[in-house]
């Protein structure tokens, strides 16, 4: 695929389709492995790698199963890895681009589904990947070890030392196991600065919950 560099939002494509997975969210310079198996999607994937490789990531939040209602905002990502498996899934690694909401939905042409997107409000993705300005990276750790502790959870504390702050916020946000609505909100936070003060209050708040539904101050 193109190794473009977005810096602007006229770069990316108006339209493109939209794979809805729950609890499954892909961030603004973040890495997402799927595993595609479902015959609709998999002419999706076809479909992009023979265009411009973008698809949209977006949860859905009720409806119908097979037709659910989409939240109001996903990500933007663009096809970087795709391998095939002798039972004819496709392996692929979206890189996320750029947040977006939806604008409208467009008629119902093809097995999947696409929108238009509306940018505004999200040009800040594609020039403030770095901008962790002003995050407590140390109290990241600190809650995050609660959290782990909390939850009987293990992690590579020595790959963690060494990643910036965008990468460590990014792939902490998608592999915690919180809830969809929860995982929504870490999305939607306007800056990488307050995506890390709400994944802070996701841990705090787990790890004061007693287990029975009490809090303990």
């Amino acid at each position: 695929m193109s190794q473009i560099a977005y810096t602007r939002i006229d770069q990316l494509p108006e339209t493109f389709p939209v794979f809805p997975l729950t609890s499954v969210v892909l961030f603004p310079g973040g890495i997402l492995p799927l595993n595609v198996f479902e015959p609709r999607y998999l002419n999706m994937v076809d479909d992009c790698m023979a265009g411009d490789g973008m698809i949209g990531m977006i949860q859905p939040t009720g409806g119908e199963r097979h037709h659910p209602d989409l939240a109001d905002v996903g990500t933007l990502g663009r096809i970087a890895q795709y391998g095939e498996t002798n039972d004819g899934r496709y392996l692929i690694s979206l890189e996320g681009i750029c947040r977006f909401a939806i604008a409208e939905e467009l008629p119902f042409e093809r097995p999947y589904r696409e929108v238009r997107a509306d940018w505004s409000g999200y040009s800040h993705d594609l020039t403030q990947a770095d901008a962790t300005g002003g995050v407590d990276r140390d109290e990241i750790l600190f809650e995050l070890k609660r959290y782990l502790k909390r939850n009987d959870l293990k992690a590579d504390w020595d790959t963690m030392e060494d990643v910036p702050e965008a990468t460590l916020i990014n792939a902490l946000c998608t592999s915690c196991p919180f809830s969809p609505v929860e995982k929504q909100a870490l999305l939607e936070a306007g800056t990488l600065k307050s995506r890390a003060e709400t994944l802070i209050a996701l841990f705090h708040l787990s790890s004061t919950n007693n287990g029975d539904g009490s809090w303990q101050n």
